[in-house]
């Protein structure tokens, strides 16, 4: 059965075919959570929370791309969850690297130490950076550059325009950039900015 499918039999109730949209999404839903609030506890929690507040919903989803609503659901209780902490998450990024459950961890056993050293210095390096991003560029970034949603994806997820999107993206990525200039060292060579 298709996604759209899905959505229709979920709409009238039932619950096989919303479990299989949740089986479909709930990695991607758990990620972006956890990029954003680095917590595995919380990003779990806020997951689970948007799932339940989809299927409370989901007679109101007027159609379009589920994921990309489900991501709203998300992105929102992130802002919450950031409204009430009024912080920044400060998770650090080796908690990601070890997480067996964080699917974008990619293990290369053809890797030298070294190469993994440099790749873990450099992974800690721009997860410092995007802690620095404001919360809106951030997850615009991590929708992105990181999950590689679309623009159009990105607008619905979060409930801005699409010119506020590729705004806030090229902010970001200026941002992102400047940040990581100061973390040189940490570049491969292809990246660095020389004064010459």
């Amino acid at each position: 059965m298709d996604e759209q499918a899905l959505v229709t039999a979920a709409r009238r109730g039932d619950v096989q075919a919303f479990n299989q949209l949740v089986l479909t999404h709930q990695t991607l839903a758990y990620n972006v959570a956890y990029r954003m609030v680095r917590d595995p506890a919380v990003a779990a929690d806020m997951t689970q929370d948007a799932f339940i507040s989809a299927f409370r919903s989901i007679r109101r989803f007027r159609g379009g791309s589920f994921k990309a609503w489900l991501l709203r659901i998300v992105t929102n209780a992130c802002y919450d969850h950031f409204r009430a902490h009024q912080r920044r998450p400060t998770t650090p990024l080796d908690e990601m690297l070890i997480d067996p459950n964080h699917s974008v961890i990619m293990t290369d056993h053809k890797e030298s130490l070294e190469a993994f050293a440099m790749r873990q210095d450099l992974g800690q390096a721009i997860q410092r950076r995007l802690d620095q991003l404001p919360p809106d560029q951030r997850i615009t970034i991590i929708l992105s550059d990181i999950q590689g949603l679309s623009y159009e994806e990105i607008a619905r997820a979060t409930a801005v325009s699409l010119g506020t999107v590729k705004s806030r993206l090229s902010r970001a990525r200026a941002r992102l950039r400047d940040y990581l200039q100061e973390d040189a060292e940490l570049l491969p060579s292809r990246y660095r900015h020389t004064s010459s």
